[in-house]
């Protein structure tokens, strides 16, 4: 097949002929011109990926263009087919090629993509080789995972144009060359607070999606919190038909249902992105208080709230019944959720102190255990007594916490997310619409330089779990609130996450950063125009059509 052409000062299109065309003739000559334009600016470069990738060698001669007859063939095995059907998901709407899926033992390119599950393959679990060739495409992997992770960057290398949801002009060309890549930390995830403000099922899924196009692996989601309960439980309905019914501001609040939920975990699933439930507790909680007062100190209803202040309310530690609430709704949510994880929050229980609050803690820590889950929590849990795979996750802003690296030598492992670094929910500068600056302001460089290894005092790297983004919502209200605190600083943590130390680089991810922006643009994704990030001046508009366009290139 041959190259992409060099890029020209001008483009030249195709000649017309001297006699009256018709009507059909003038359409093509009018697609291969439109193709020659787009071409010029060549393929992407390898490395243009976020996050980047652990090594690239580049292959200027080894260019290749997708044409419209190519077949995306897999291993036989559901892992490998399920990612294969996903790829095509992806490259049918913009290309308008039909790109069949098939199977075989040996998956070769043939011109096409081969998404290749070999149990041998050296970049680990969640980790994969994509080779790009004048013959085509291959994707290899010990993994599920690492297949769809490779796929997640072969979308990145095609034009940004194969975000459009209908068929466009393109020329779609991939740079030649092999990329290795394997992730730094094994959980890379971003929080999703429903509980302020309530968040329809498909809100989450789109949430899901991009945490997916960046690599990460972990959703977790806040389910309840003084203004709402979100999810149901069965043994304790009064949860949700009373205290889901608010949220901040005073809107109509929401909950979902068993089948809201499990829609959810395998969403995720489906894009390897496991679920961490959290139930906050024992603070955070008066949605339940309003709901079953018998859980309150003083057995006494207290009045639904709407505000956004916090540490005011606490379930009884005192009363064996809060235990019995405890187990049973930690064991329906764990009933209905296939991660290891199981959150119980911890953090600011401000009326809850001492050895009532570590009482507390270690009590439902074996709840947590005795149901099969590993406990994770706010670092607040640390002075708590440790079990069998504790995970803290640490929210401070300063780097120096005794208190935590104390429980880290007792066998606790952690997940840092600075509130000021980590929390999309700061605004990026003080004339951002929606956030807070509690924690301080938070642009896009500052969300990118800082390293999770390192970044609290005394705390080996080895005892670092990952990395997570927390986006409270007492300030959001729409998907596009959500979008635009979320992008483009999502892709800045999931950097930190996957991608190894040496490659940590503002120069180079600013300007990779960049070329997100017509990708989101194409997609139809909001995002915040950040003034350190040098987005294109005029961003691309592909020219939609209605046939598919026949790929001009020899093979």
């Amino acid at each position: 097949m041959s190259t992409t052409p060099t890029p020209g000062p001008t483009a030249v299109p195709a000649p017309v002929p001297a006699e009256e065309p018709d009507a059909a003739t003038l359409a093509h000559a009018a697609e291969q011109t439109a193709a020659t334009l787009l071409t010029t600016a060549g393929p992407h470069r390898l490395t243009d990926v976020v996050p980047a990738p652990y090594h690239v060698q580049p292959d200027p001669a080894a260019d290749w263009v997708l044409p419209a007859d190519a077949i995306i063939v897999a291993s036989a095995d559901p892992a490998a087919l399920a990612v294969a059907e996903q790829l095509a998901d992806l490259l049918r709407p913009a290309t308008g090629y039909p790109l069949p899926v098939t199977d075989s033992t040996t998956p070769t390119p043939a011109g096409g993509i081969a998404l290749v599950l070999d149990d041998n393959a050296d970049p680990g679990a969640e980790g994969y080789r994509l080779d790009i060739t004048t013959h085509g495409v291959r994707v290899t992997a010990a993994t599920g995972a690492g297949l769809f992770y490779g796929v997640q960057t072969l979308r990145q290398l095609l034009p940004a144009a194969i975000e459009s949801p209908e068929p466009v002009t393109e020329h779609w060309a991939l740079p030649g060359g092999t990329i290795t890549d394997t992730p730094r930390f094994p959980y890379r995830g971003a929080m999703l607070d429903v509980a302020r403000h309530f968040f329809a099922v498909e809100d989450v899924l789109r949430v899901v999606d991009h945490l997916a196009r960046y690599k990460l692996n972990h959703l977790h989601l806040h389910l309840t919190d003084d203004q709402g309960w979100r999810i149901t439980v069965d043994s304790w309905p009064k949860l949700t038909t009373v205290g889901g019914t608010t949220e901040v501001g005073g809107g109509p609040g929401g909950h979902y249902t068993t089948a809201d939920y499990a829609r959810i975990v395998s969403y995720a699933a489906s894009r390897h992105i496991t679920v961490v439930p959290e139930i906050d507790l024992p603070g955070h909680t008066n949605s339940a208080l309003v709901a079953y007062p018998e859980l309150a100190p003083d057995k006494t209803p207290p009045p639904p709230y709407t505000g956004t202040e916090v540490g005011f309310s606490y379930v009884d530690p005192a009363d064996e019944r809060t235990y019995d609430f405890v187990a049973d709704v930690l064991g329906e949510v764990a009933a209905l959720t296939p991660g290891p994880w199981l959150h119980v929050g911890g953090d600011e229980a401000f009326k809850v102190k001492g050895e009532v609050y570590t009482g507390f803690v270690e009590r439902v820590q074996r709840i947590v255990a005795d149901l099969g889950k590993a406990v994770v929590g706010w670092h607040q849990l640390a002075p708590a007594a440790h079990v069998d795979g504790r995970v803290l996750q640490w929210w401070g802003t300063n780097g120096e916490d005794p208190t935590t690296v104390d429980a880290v030598r007792r066998g606790a492992r952690l997940i840092v997310s600075p509130g000021n670094h980590a929390y999309l929910d700061m605004k990026y500068a003080a004339d951002t619409p929606i956030g807070h600056d509690w924690a301080g302001l938070i642009d896009v460089r500052k969300a990118y330089d800082w390293d999770p290894g390192t970044h609290v005092a005394g705390v080996p790297a080895e005892a670092v779990l990952g990395v997570e983004a927390p986006l409270w919502t007492e300030s959001v209200t729409s998907l596009a609130d959500i979008e635009l605190l979320l992008l483009p600083r999502l892709p800045a943590i999931a950097e930190l996450g996957w991608s190894p130390r040496a490659r940590h680089d503002w120069a180079s991810f600013r300007d990779r950063l960049a070329s997100q922006g017509p990708r989101w643009t194409t997609a139809g994704i909001t995002y915040h125009r950040a003034p350190e990030i040098p987005w294109p001046t005029t961003p691309t508009i592909p020219t939609q059509r209605t046939t598919p366009q026949p790929d001009t290139a020899t093979r």
